[in-house]
Formats: structure tokens, C-alpha cells, sequence
């Protein structure tokens, strides 16, 4: 027996063709994709897991998704849609936990994770996609016995959140940072969602270049896209002559709703005829540091003076969320930091510019003087300045709005799902790469 020598790129053809991805096990640990989006710890992750796991089922993948339990009467497995099943862990008590306290039912959790693999034969997952890093350490363990990559997908960073901490906000834990640096080091491939995500990877945390990946996430671009902006006012119960500024997402000071209120007060300051028409519409629930002070949003706007133009809003299921993006004119993302960007890019796909901050996927999310527009840092003043000059300007808001969608539309979670197809076939193709013999 001769052995021969092949190239890598013949090496890994040959696995990706002998091997193929039939099963995932995604290890969501601190928030379920059945949760709704924009309250307590639920967010853009959540719909991430969500439509990633739906378009790998269609493309004939399996994905099961492990997630805390954290009421008695969820049921241990829900079927999400055929090929995904939600898996509900015991672990802790029945209830939902703050993230502080969540490492402590690491252990609970891997065990359950382990055990349901055990009930079938082995080789049941071909490869783990964990997110968020308490994700990740169930995931490092379950590689290690289970002998299949781990495919991770940070969606925040400590490191990059600490270098941009909203006024008022704490700093990461050091436990997270540390948490954080192991799992880039064992994982297979880690998960960026944009190009300068994997540069702060690479930089920051020290992530081998040739293992980070890019895949941008994506829309459900049939449920966010363009339709009646005066049917959705209605349905939402907003003045048709209204110029209404958007906001959606968590209320928490990483967000910073509060830079949109308080510029919409400069505005009112600087243009008071505006005063009979503005709306500002929050749309969302307190998170993270914000239930400290759940009535932020409202206190606000009385100290501010503007109560009688702030409308709040619970979070909304997707196709009333879609409708008020349709009924604004600008949707505001004044975040501190973004991995992405979700209601950026549902905002354009229904046609309604936004104005963001120039960070993070944001940068990515919103094509800058073509699809919205990007303000640099957080200063109230930069923001109504930004604001008031659209709001002078519906020619300029309707082609934003029209490049918006054209924008949008080349950001579809099946892209995503069939891009993170090829990077689970890679990770299994290089985990289980040999030599190949051949007889002569």
C-alpha cells in the first residue's frame, strides 16, 4: 500500500463529498426562540436561531434546538416547524433567570444536553452551532465527548461592549471576558456577522484568522416588505399627517431610546409648528440594566416635556411589527452597539429609512446616504439635526425609501442558512480529515 499525498482543497473536496450535515444541535442557553423579541433577554438572537433553524430544515437539515427551561409546564420537546425541535432543559429553577446567574446552571444544563444525545445511537449531531458565550461552554464540553465540531456565533462581545458603554451602563464581567477567550480558542469556526465583526474577533480575542467566518444575517423578506402606509396607521391608530420617528427593540441603555427622545425635544425646541404632527413611537420592553428603571421612557419624556408625542408600545409578533415600520417615516437605531442590526434591515425591507449609529453591523445593515443615514457618536443635537433635516425633506425620505428595499432585499435568511451550510461542512470536513490510500 502506497500512501499518497493530496492537496488540502482535494483533501477537504473529497470529506465535504464522503460526509454531509443531516443534524444540528443548536444550544441556545439563556433565551428561547420561542420567546417574543424585544423584551427581557430576547432579541435579535432569538430570530436569528429562529429563521436560520426553519431555512436549514428546508434545505433537508435537522436542527434541534436546546434551550433552558424556564416554566414547569413547557413541554421537554416542541415541534417548531417539521425538521426543527425545541428542546426545553431542566436546569435550575422555573423561571426566567438574570444572566449573572446563569453559569452557576451550566453544569444542569450540559447534563441534560448530554443525556438526550445518549438516548439515541451514537453519531446522532454532526455538528454543534452554539450562541452567546454561556452557549458556547455547553458546547466546548458536548465537542469534546461527542467528537464533532463546534461552530459558535458570539452575537455581542465583552470586550467590545466595555469599549462602548452607554452613560450609565456596567461593564462585562471579567468571568464573561474569560468565558468568552476560551470558547474562541476550541471552537471549529466562529461565526462573524459582518467583516469588521471578524476583524474585532481576530484582534481582540486573538480568533485565528482562517477560522472565523462571515455570514451576514438576514429577513424574512415575506413578512417585512412594502404595503400601505396609511392601512398600517390605521390598523395602529396614528394620525395620517403624523411624521412619525420609529423605535424598536429592547429598552435598555445599550439601545439608548433615550438619545431619540431627547432629540426629538431639541427638534421641538428648534421647530415648535412640528409639535402638532411629531409622534415618537417606542415600540418594546425593559432588558438587561433598563428593568432597574422600567419607567425610564416615560419619566423621560415627562422630565423632557414631550409626553404628549411619546407613544409606547409592548413588543409586537412580526406582522404588526412590520406594519409599524410601514407606518413610520424613520426608523431611529441609536444603539451603542450592534453584531448587526435586525430592525434596521426589517425597517428597510417594508420601505422606511433609518438613521443609525455608525457602529458595529450597522455600518452594514444600513447603506450610509443611500438607505438611511449613519450618525457618528451620541449627541442628542447630532441626532435632531439628522432628523429635522428629513422630516424638511419628503423627497429625500421617499428615495431613501425606495433604495431601502432594493437594499434590504440582498440580505434573505436562506442566504444565510445555505452560507452556514458550506461552514458546517467545512468544520466537519476538517475535524475528520485523513489521509487517503490507495492500493497499487
Amino acid at each position: 500500500m502506497i500512501l499518497v499525498v493530496i492537496t488540502l482543497s482535494e483533501v477537504v473536496r473529497v470529506s465535504v463529498l464522503r460526509r454531509r450535515v443531516n443534524r444540528v444541535a443548536t444550544i441556545s442557553v439563556h433565551t428561547s426562540p420561542l420567546d417574543q423579541p424585544g423584551t427581557g433577554d430576547a432579541g435579535g438572537m432569538n430570530v436569528y436561531i429562529l429563521e436560520v433553524a426553519k431555512r436549514l430544515a428546508a434545505l433537508g437539515i435537522e436542527v434541534e434546538i436546546f434551550t433552558r427551561r424556564t416554566a414547569r409546564d413547557l413541554p421537554p420537546v416542541a415541534e417548531l416547524t417539521p425538521g426543527v425541535l425545541v428542546r426545553h432543559v431542566t436546569a435550575g429553577p422555573y423561571e426566567e433567570l438574570d444572566r449573572a446567574d446563569l453559569p452557576g446552571q451550566l453544569c444542569g444544563f450540559l447534563s441534560g444536553v448530554l443525556r438526550t444525545e445518549a438516548m439515541y445511537d451514537p453519531g446522532r449531531y454532526d455538528v454543534i452551532h452554539s450562541h452567546y458565550w454561556l452557549s458556547g461552554q455547553v458546547g466546548w464540553l458536548a465537542k469534546e465527548r461527542w467528537g464533532v465540531p463546534l461552530v459558535h456565533t458570539m452575537h455581542t462581545m465583552a470586550k467590545v461592549k466595555n469599549l462602548l458603554l452607554a452613560e450609565g451602563d456596567k461593564p462585562e464581567p471579567a468571568m464573561r471576558v474569560l468565558g468568552e477567550e476560551q470558547v474562541v480558542e476550541v471552537a471549529d469556526r466562529l461565526i462573524a456577522n459582518t467583516a469588521a465583526e471578524a476583524e474585532e474577533l481576530i484582534s481582540l480575542y486573538g480568533a485565528p484568522r482562517e477560522r472565523v467566518a462571515v455570514v451576514n444575517p438576514g429577513v424574512n423578506l415575506a413578512v417585512f416588505q412594502p404595503a400601505s402606509k396609511g392601512a398600517a396607521r390605521r390598523r395602529l391608530g396614528l394620525p395620517q399627517d403624523a411624521h412619525v420617528l420609529l423605535f424598536v427593540g429592547r429598552i435598555q441603555p445599550l439601545k439608548a431610546p433615550d438619545v431619540l427622545l431627547r432629540a426629538a425635544a431639541r427638534m421641538l425646541v428648534e421647530d415648535p409648528s412640528l409639535r402638532s404632527r411629531l409622534v415618537v413611537a417606542c415600540v418594546g420592553g425593559p432588558s438587561g440594566n433598563g428593568l432597574a428603571h422600567p419607567s425610564l421612557l416615560s419619566d423621560l419624556a415627562a422630565e423632557l416635556g414631550i409626553t404628549d408625542v411619546v407613544r409606547l408600545a409592548p413588543p409586537a409578533p412580526q406582522p404588526e411589527l412590520a406594519d409599524w415600520y410601514r407606518a413610520a417615516d424613520v426608523t431611529v437605531v441609536p444603539s451603542y452597539n450592534e453584531s448587526f442590526g435586525l430592525v434596521a434591515l426589517e425597517s428597510q425591507a417594508c420601505g422606511t429609512p433609518v438613521v443609525a449609529a455608525a457602529v458595529g453591523g450597522l455600518r452594514t445593515a444600513v447603506k450610509d446616504g443611500v438607505s438611511g443615514v449613519l450618525v457618528t457618536g451620541h449627541d442628542p443635537h447630532d441626532w435632531a439635526r439628522e432628523l429635522a433635516a428629513l422630516a424638511r425633506r419628503p423627497d429625500r425620505l421617499a428615495e431613501l425609501a425606495a433604495n431601502a428595499v432594493q437594499h434590504a432585499t440582498g440580505f434573505g435568511w436562506s442566504a444565510t442558512a445555505a452560507r452556514l451550510a458550506d461552514v458546517y461542512a467545512g468544520a466537519m470536513a476538517q475535524l475528520h480529515r485523513t489521509p487517503v490510500a490507495v492500493n497499487s
